[in-house]
């Protein structure tokens, strides 16, 4: 019996229609992890059909350089994307097109777990924190202007609408997965009317949700106990630039950003992505960690209640770096990518042997 029949056999059990996703590859080492994943994917034979799309900044009609209408119309049609690093110009050329895929699609809320893996030893075990950051406004709003030479002003936008939808998302996500304790991260005593508007919405929308813990704490005092007792929370939400800075923090407990995975999620879809840089250092030479953006995909994919494949992709690249065999630079070890990610297939491979094998004659 060949293993493609064995995998077809699995298949037909997980059996459901093919979905399109949107794939963006990105720059750097971009297109080297989206490659992986997508073989990864099929080694798992999962249900998806990706459609590949450039966001190489263009000059549109209107004269403002941006992101091309073709790859907004592909994630408005297919409400699901996946994204690689994309390079932004530092205090210099276009804007950054992640902050441009936030807002052209409105994608209101990140989504950053962070949790401990196992046999990849850290200073810390046993972290398992996510952190939920308002995705469109605050200090990343874009409002920025030259009052004179050398004085610059740049506007902090906070407003009832998204701080409510964001504080909505991170209770209604701590109920849906099981989670005990939400904290709201702030600086409400030094900027009252902004960060106090962003508190005052989350605390009404805690009212609605008796079950789940609720607690009020300080930017710094979150930061300072993050690094001595990181266990101490569980789900915490907060305006956009603290959430950036804070869920990096939570990534270094457990590994970095390349091993931390990342979902917005918008009203009418959702994007998923790596969050690390694009390491033009290394890309093209088969030695980048594809790790972070997969764990991406396994959280598209349970998005997609597509979860029987996640778990199979998820348990398979965990397992991989459990072991410690085949590791990229990056986790200590000396296995290229192509490598890494061979092994995670083999491993694939093997999980639908053993469930066949499970299956009734």
């Amino acid at each position: 019996m060949t293993f493609r029949f064995l995998q077809n056999t699995i298949s037909r059990a997980y059996s459901c229609s093919v979905q399109r996703v949107t794939l963006i590859p990105g720059d750097g080492i971009g297109p080297e992890i989206s490659k992986a994943v997508q073989k990864i994917f099929s080694a798992a034979e999962v249900p998806i059909e990706w459609e590949i799309v450039d966001v190489s900044p263009v000059r549109r009609h209107d004269g403002k350089v941006g992101i091309s209408q073709s790859v907004i119309n592909s994630l408005n049609t297919n409400r699901v994307g996946l994204k690689g690093p994309l390079m932004t110009p530092i205090c210099k050329g276009h804007c950054s097109m992640n902050l441009e895929l936030r807002k052209e699609l409105n994608l209101y809320a990140n989504v950053r777990p962070c949790r401990s893996l196992e046999g990849y030893r850290t200073l810390y075990d046993n972290v398992d924190v996510v952190t939920i950051r308002e995705n469109t406004e605050g200090e990343y709003s874009g409002i920025e202007h030259l009052i004179v030479d050398g004085v610059v002003q740049s506007i902090k936008l906070i407003t009832e609408k998204a701080s409510t939808r964001v504080a909505k998302y991170a209770f209604q996500y701590a109920r849906d997965n099981n989670r005990k304790k939400v904290t709201v991260v702030h600086k409400a005593n030094i900027m009252r009317l902004s960060d106090g508007l962003f508190l005052r919405c989350v605390r009404s929308v805690a009212q609605h949700y008796p079950e789940i813990q609720f607690e009020e704490v300080y930017l710094d005092t979150v930061c300072l106990s993050m690094a001595q007792h990181p266990d101490q929370f569980d789900v915490l939400v907060m305006p956009n630039l603290y959430g950036d800075i804070l869920s990096d923090l939570c990534a270094g407990l457990v590994g970095g950003i390349g091993l931390t995975p990342s979902g917005n999620m918008g009203l009418n879809g959702a994007l998923f992505e790596s969050v690390h840089g694009t390491a033009p250092d290394i890309a093209g030479k088969d030695l980048a960690n594809p790790t972070a953006l997969l764990l991406s995909s396994v959280m598209m994919l349970r998005h997609m209640k597509l979860g029987l494949f996640a778990d199979r992709i998820e348990r398979a690249a965990l397992e991989t770096i459990k072991e410690g065999l085949c590791l990229t630079g990056d986790l200590g070890g000396k296995a290229k990518c192509s490598e890494f990610v061979s092994a995670i297939c083999t491993k694939l491979s093997n999980g639908c042997k053993q469930a066949l094998r499970s299956l009734p004659n």
